[in-house]
């Protein structure tokens, strides 16, 4: 990989440079993500190579976009306001990485226990559910004429992709029975689809001290969709690492996130459509959890992260008794 970012070099940074402090970051079960930087003799460019591995791990897998077009939708995006990284290159074959593109290094942090928590984001985390409502309003701005090849998905379709990997699994959960028999019967119609990020939550946003919101992340599972969706997903509990009496992300309430999408130009959806998403979201990620330990219990994947991820499945239990008592 060195040799061959070595050789991409040049058309990476004018003049080209020595790569150095190559390094593998953490997180990105489906996707590789490394860090390194380009030493022009003037000061070292911060880069990020992102790629796709030879066996790729979680409900991302089958699901992903080609990277290619994940590079194309951040330009897309970008190009209507949304903060992204700059994407760099996007890899051919000659290049020898792989299916994978280089983009832009941001600074910031993408833990969500540390942007909820830490006194470092005390200044910026007032404004951040607003923020988050005017990005996703931009981003839900990109036309789609372009994307024709995107998939598209609805409420519907997303509970019988999740309802099939659920019973394929053998489990016996009455809440999740309960969560789906309510969702099922309440799905809305796909009145006006967009461009939906996919997965717009903590740990895929880049959050800077100083000036809050700086880049949204891990464009894999975007498609054409409900706005609500995305303004659901990142208002999951899970997501809130602790602060769940700040439903967004743990740093903010409903409100912000809708006023701040209908400030960037948006047509906010009712709490309600926003709700529904949310409880579909808690479910979806509850499937995900016995599916991770369904790997781990396998053999599959004996890491450690699998099976306490696992684990949280009964924690989605609970915030969907609450909104299933809160739509009742």
């Amino acid at each position: 990989m060195h040799a061959a970012l070595q050789a991409l070099a040049p058309r990476l940074v004018p003049g080209g440079g020595e790569i150095g402090d190559l390094r593998r970051l953490s997180g990105g079960a489906s996707q590789e993500t490394w860090a390194f930087v380009v030493n022009d003799g003037a000061r070292p460019t911060p880069l990020i190579l992102r790629r796709r591995p030879a066996h790729a791990l979680g409900e991302a897998e089958g699901r992903a976009l080609p990277l290619a077009m994940e590079a194309r939708l951040i330009r897309a995006a970008a190009a209507q306001g949304a903060p992204t990284p700059d994407v760099v290159h996007v890899c051919a074959v000659e290049d020898g990485l792989g299916e994978a593109y280089v983009m832009a290094r941001v600074a910031g942090e993408t833990l969500g226990s540390r942007i909820v928590r830490n006194e470092a984001f005390a200044k910026v985390r007032p404004g951040l559910a607003r923020r988050c409502g005017e990005v996703l309003a931009r981003i839900h701005a990109t036309p789609l004429d372009p994307l024709a090849e995107l998939p598209m998905s609805d409420a519907a379709s997303e509970l019988a992709r999740y309802e099939a990997v659920y019973r394929g699994l053998d489990a016996r959960r009455p809440v999740f029975e309960a969560a789906f028999a309510h969702l099922k019967a309440h799905a809305p119609p796909l009145v006006r689809p967009v461009l939906a990020h996919g997965d717009f939550r903590n740990g895929n946003l880049i959050v800077d001290p100083e000036r809050g919101l700086a880049a949204v992340l891990d464009w894999e599972l975007a498609h054409r969709g409900d706005p609500a969706e995305d303004l659901g997903w990142i208002c999951v509990n899970s997501w809130r690492f602790g602060e769940h009496r700040k439903p967004v992300g743990g740093f903010g309430t409903y409100e912000d996130l809708l006023e701040g999408y209908a400030a960037a130009g948006g047509e906010p959806p009712s709490l309600e459509r926003l709700l529904y998403w949310q409880m579909l979201g808690s479910l979806k990620w509850g499937v995900m959890c016995l599916m991770m330990y369904a790997s781990y219990a396998a053999g599959a994947d004996l890491s450690v992260e699998r099976a306490m991820i696992g684990r949280r499945a009964s924690e989605t239990e609970i915030d969907l008794v609450a909104l299933l008592e809160r739509a009742a």
